[in-house]
């Protein structure tokens, strides 16, 4: 964008009401909200084995049949979706009326790409009954559609602003590599996670994935939390990533020991339901956690400046031999 573009969505930015910007941020936080409901009910149906009790879509069309004991899972789980789709597109369409930041109302698109593309492809799910790659293509498209969701409550902040002063980071990795590499280790998880749930793969590669999350949570966390700046922004989303690490291993161990206790039984039992529902929902938590931290990494931090000290050697390296003449 130029300078003058620049100018002009700053004084629109200036001249928005500060009211009606802080209901925006109240209802993209519901949104938010909403869309973490809705990873909890299709977790529900992935706990009772509901995935297929409804075989068609997007109405049923034999209301017996789907009022069954997997049938009101999968129900509740639509209508939990339809309206979250609702919810986005009408945030969309705030967002492109009151926000003057183009790249925020683009995002609010994105947003309702993303729910759109997650419910034609549950519904593609159901009626072709495709292999279990569709299947974890549509849990991890609900955590991204969570995440984005997370994203636009932080941006319609009142307060949020990416041109604020910065803090140099000279560390290697920087906080903002290390940050962006745990979100992206935390979201292989969840993939991992979906393919066992689906039973698309074992639990070996879940577990590997778990090490590596563990490792890459705790550095981050110990990084901010050794930091020199002792950032509040930073430290408060670092610590609460930690917690949710914790209790994210402990559903984990729970949900394992209770499955094979339970593997014989003629149907899902309530403990082993409300534990793995409980797992997925908190790893959705730790992958939105981590977006924050690495949001707050970038808005907070910015990448070590060599000085004209630093770089005198290097220039005196790079320059060419003289050549020496009689």
């Amino acid at each position: 964008m130029s300078k003058k573009g620049k100018r002009m969505e700053g004084e629109r930015f200036a001249r928005a009401s500060q009211s009606e910007r802080a209901w925006l941020h109240r209802y993209a936080i519901f949104v938010a909200c909403a869309t973490f409901l809705l990873i909890i009910a299709g977790a529900l149906v992935t706990s009772n084995d509901a995935a297929l009790s409804v075989p068609s879509w997007p109405t049923p069309l034999h209301w017996p049949a789907a009022m069954g004991p997997g049938g009101k899972y999968e129900l509740g789980h639509r209508a939990v979706a339809g309206t979250v789709t609702v919810l986005t597109l009408l945030l969309a369409s705030w967002l492109w009326r009151a926000e003057p930041r183009r790249w925020v109302r683009r995002m609010g698109a994105v947003a309702v790409l993303a729910i759109v593309a997650q419910a034609i492809l549950g519904g593609v799910t159901v009626l072709l009954e495709l292999p279990v790659v569709v299947s974890v293509g549509h849990a991890c498209l609900g955590q991204l559609s969570f995440c984005i969701a997370v994203s636009l409550a932080f941006f319609t902040h009142p307060d949020w602003r990416w041109d604020e002063p910065s803090i140099e980071d000279g560390r290697r990795p920087s906080l903002r590599q290390l940050a962006t590499a745990t979100v992206a280790l935390v979201f292989l998880q969840l993939i991992l996670g979906a393919a066992f749930r689906h039973n698309g793969l074992g639990i070996v590669p879940h577990l590997i994935g778990a090490a590596l999350v563990t490792v890459a949570i705790l550095w981050l966390w110990a990084r901010v939390l050794s930091s020199p700046w002792q950032e509040p922004r930073l430290k408060r989303p670092a610590t609460l990533l930690g917690g949710l690490l914790v209790l994210q291993l402990a559903l984990g161990v729970a949900s394992y020991v209770l499955k094979l206790s339970a593997r014989n039984a003629p149907q899902p039992l309530p403990p082993v339901v409300n534990v793995t529902t409980a797992h997925v929902a908190v790893g959705a938590l730790v992958l939105a956690t981590s977006v924050v931290v690495a949001l707050q990494a970038f808005r907070r931090t910015a990448p070590h400046r060599a000085s004209a000290g630093e770089r005198l050697p290097e220039a005196k390296l790079s320059s060419p031999i003289p050549k020496v003449t009689a």
